[in-house]
């Protein structure tokens, strides 16, 4: 007997399954996925890589790239590089931000930092660390660089943004002094710029120092200008007191320079990238360019105590120049040491017209002098001589003078020739002082000894004699002078003998006087009187 079809297969075949109108949300949700994931990626900004020494403070998800502070990408991953001597920050910008990705373009990591100039980034603290954004500006001929995608982060911000309107100038300095970067740069003692950055040159023979003018004090920069280094107090002793000079407290602390054009002629602006010379001090900036320099060389035989590299070159009053080294060389004839002192003068210090006197006399330039001139005033006396330049703290300086009276000097002209030397005064006063302290040594100072011990008890001997002999005496004589200048007073009273006696030989004395008078009119008138003797008297006429 056969079973019973289902009842579903009893359904008619024409009727079709529909699908639920259910299945409509999952489809529009997958298409505007997909259309969010489109979009997101047409709108996707591009990527770059940036070369960091260290991680610290990058999150990638989280670390910001922000320019004038505005969110414009993220980091998007962090890992170590192929040496592992850094890492590689993969940062993905805003679609609108993409022409950041050009060559010149800074990155750094923006965290708190405590500089000279103060403290930066203090916002970070509340925010986190983020990356920060300086663009490339566009080239001298006014076309964008070009695209980029791998770049070297810096690990500290750039000291001036690229689009900040000034210009760059480079110095050249022996030494670095009191600068650091950030030292302020002044004009007139106006804060006009900084110090960007400094590095040694190549050879180490010197430091380059670029700084920064802001515009528009970098139009007062020309071909004549100056700069010189004025960080620090300037203490000037002169004529006229203690002078005490500085640009500002700042400079003082940190350091600092300044500029000014003592050229009164105009000149254009200098163009940037400029290269000046640094120079010390303001009084170096101010004197007259050095020229040519000369070299030469002095022997001393004495202690060059207190004289230093750098110690000036005096000439007639005027500073010619400055010691460049100080050494000490052996003299095997004379079995000692002596001091050799190489100086560099500068002729042109002397002035122009004196400068065209020179040459003419030394041949044809400076740098290949023939020595006439030198010869000639070495001949006269000219010798270089050490002197105190500071009794306080016993400085010396090279002093070059005429000492007429000088022992003869031969003088031979070379590359670096030798300048013929006299000791100075100081030097004299102790070889005196060694003499006289030689002859004192000669004196038998026992002997004389002896003899004064002789002398003081012979001299003790005496005085005791007096003492007990002569002292007597005297009293008693004293006395018997005073008994006769007594009986003097009494003779010398007015009614007394003595000038009554005087009285009458006054009175003899007058008619003897009167007498001699008659007898010399007598024998002015009768001169034969003297042989014949007196004439009679003439007879009396009578009455």
């Amino acid at each position: 007997m056969p079973e019973p079809e289902p009842a579903s297969a009893a359904a008619p075949r024409g009727r079709r399954r529909r699908l639920s109108w259910i299945w409509l949300v999952p489809a529009v949700a997958v298409l505007g996925g997909l259309l969010l994931v489109l979009h997101a990626w047409l709108s996707a900004g591009p990527t770059a890589t940036i070369a960091f020494r260290t991680a610290e403070s990058l999150e990638a998800g989280k670390t910001q790239v922000r320019f004038k502070e505005v969110v414009v990408g993220v980091v998007e991953r962090v890992a170590l590089n192929a040496d592992r001597s850094g890492v590689l920050a993969t940062i993905r910008l805003n679609e609108d931000a993409a022409d950041l990705l050009r060559d010149g373009t800074a990155f750094w990591v923006v965290r708190p930092r405590l500089t000279l100039n103060g403290v930066s980034g203090l916002g970070t603290l509340l925010s986190g660390a983020y990356i920060g954004v300086d663009p490339a500006g566009p080239r001298k001929d006014g076309a964008h660089a070009a695209a980029r995608s791998a770049f070297t982060g810096l690990e500290t911000p750039p000291q001036v943004a690229q689009d900040r309107s000034g210009k760059r100038y480079g110095l050249r300095a022996n030494d670095l002094g009191s600068l650091e970067i950030g030292s302020p740069v002044y004009y007139r003692r106006v804060a006009v710029g900084e110090v960007i950055g400094y590095k040694l040159d190549s050879g180490g023979s010197g430091v380059t120092v670029e700084v920064f003018v802001d515009a528009p004090y970098d139009a007062y920069v020309n071909a004549g200008t100056r700069f010189w280094n004025a960080g620090g107090i300037d203490f000037t002793v002169d004529s006229r007191g203690l002078k005490v000079r500085s640009q500002s407290l700042l400079s003082v602390a940190i350091g600092g320079m300044a500029f000014e054009t003592f050229d009164a002629r105009e000149r254009p602006p200098a163009p940037p990238g400029t290269a000046f010379a640094l120079f010390p001090n303001e009084e170096a900036a101010r004197a007259q360019p050095d020229g040519e320099p000369l070299r030469i060389r002095m022997r001393f035989d004495q202690s060059v105590r207190g004289l230093a590299v750098g110690a000036p070159i005096d000439a007639f009053g005027a500073t010619l120049g400055q010691v460049d080294a100080i050494g000490l060389e052996f003299d095997n004839a004379a079995g000692l040491f002596y001091a050799v002192v190489s100086a560099t003068v500068y002729p042109e210090r002397l002035g122009r017209q004196t400068l065209g006197d020179v040459r003419e006399y030394t041949g044809p330039d400076l740098s290949r002098p023939s020595g006439r001139l030198l010869t000639a005033l070495v001949e006269r006396g000219l010798r270089a001589q050490l002197r105190i330049g500071n009794l306080l703290t016993g400085q010396l300086y090279v002093a070059l003078a005429v000492f007429p009276d000088a022992p003869p000097a031969t003088f031979k002209m070379e590359e670096i020739p030798f300048l013929p030397t006299v000791p100075n005064n100081l030097d004299q006063l102790q070889q005196q002082i060694s003499r006289i302290m030689t002859r004192l040594d000669k004196v038998p100072f026992d002997t004389i000894g002896v003899e004064l011990g002789g002398l003081l008890r012979a001299t003790s001997s005496l005085v005791r004699r007096l003492d007990t002999q002569l002292a007597p005496a005297a009293q008693a004589l004293l006395r018997d002078a005073g008994r006769s200048l007594a009986a003097v007073g009494n003779m010398l009273q007015p009614d007394g003998t003595l000038v009554g006696d005087a009285d009458v030989a006054a009175r003899e004395l007058g008619r003897a006087a009167r007498s001699l008078r008659d007898l010399s009119n007598y024998l002015q008138t009768r001169p034969e009187a003297v042989l014949r003797g007196r004439a009679p008297d003439p007879a009396l006429p009578r009455q």
